[in-house]
């Protein structure tokens, strides 16, 4: 299927690696200029030049972080019009929710709530003036399905999911949409070091509980990070524009619900 994505410019947030740079790739792929985004300027080049290497594809190599002012700006001025947004940053670390101080709080809910929402109000006229924008919001299954430890995560994307309710009805009928995409267990960095982290607050070993969540998965495996960047691009696609306001979960169907 063509996705009718060929010339179109993505900002691709956090996609150094993971989930983010599976995104980049698929939509690459699809014939999209990227704009690609790290804290890591070794790790964010060496991904821009195998994007490049694998596609063809005009990609834009920004090393910022994204919960910046500064790191958003420049972003905005590798690419100050784009037609599609994949907002994606790293969540806070686990942490048993009774120690979570209120600086933590503040800052777990500006990195995964008012980041995104701040680069969404920055491009989100552009888009409707052009009549054509794909906005898609990388938060987490937990926001469905809490996990011990990942309160702060589950709450401020839970918030942003709230919040963003009402825009995606207000932009619609301009072709913009807004969407979410709620990631379960992929084969990430994140994935192990998170694993890790929750394997010492359970008291058992990181290779003990990756195997006993696998078996929870009626998958029975974790996801591949391509499958998650496929189904990015499909959201992102000319196809797509029916669809807003919407949480895409993609969990091997670990979440257990009819609706």
């Amino acid at each position: 299927m063509d996705m009718g994505l060929s010339g179109r410019k993505a900002i691709i947030c956090a996609s150094s690696r993971g989930l983010g740079r599976a995104c980049a790739l698929t939509l690459a792929q699809e014939g999209c200029d990227v704009v690609i985004n790290g804290r890591d300027p070794a790790a964010l080049a060496a991904t821009a030049e195998e994007i490049i290497r694998l596609t063809g594809a005009r990609v834009t190599a920004v090393a910022a972080d994204v919960g910046t002012v500064e790191g958003r700006a420049a972003l905005l001025a590798a690419c100050p019009s784009p037609d599609i947004l994949v907002n994606n940053n790293g969540g806070p670390p686990p942490k048993d929710f009774r120690q979570i101080s209120a600086a933590e709080m503040a800052a777990g809910v500006a990195a995964n709530m008012l980041t995104p929402i701040a680069l969404i109000q920055a491009v989100i006229d552009g888009m409707v003036e052009r009549r054509f924008g794909r906005i898609i919001n990388i938060t987490s299954a937990s926001v469905k399905m809490p996990m011990t430890g990942l309160d702060l995560s589950s709450g401020a994307r839970a918030g942003l999911t709230a919040f963003l309710a009402g825009a995606a009805r207000q932009v619609a009928e301009h072709n913009v949409t807004i969407n979410h995409i709620l990631p379960g267990g992929f084969l990430t960095d994140r994935l192990t070091k998170g694993t890790q982290a929750q394997a010492r607050i359970a008291g058992v070993t990181a290779e003990e509980l990756m195997t006993r969540r696998r078996m929870t998965i009626p998958a029975r495996r974790y996801g591949e990070p391509e499958e998650f960047g496929k189904l990015c691009a499909f959201i992102a696609s000319a196809h797509a524009g029916y669809i807003t306001g919407q949480n895409f979960l993609i969990d091997g169907g670990m979440f257990n619900s009819a609706f």
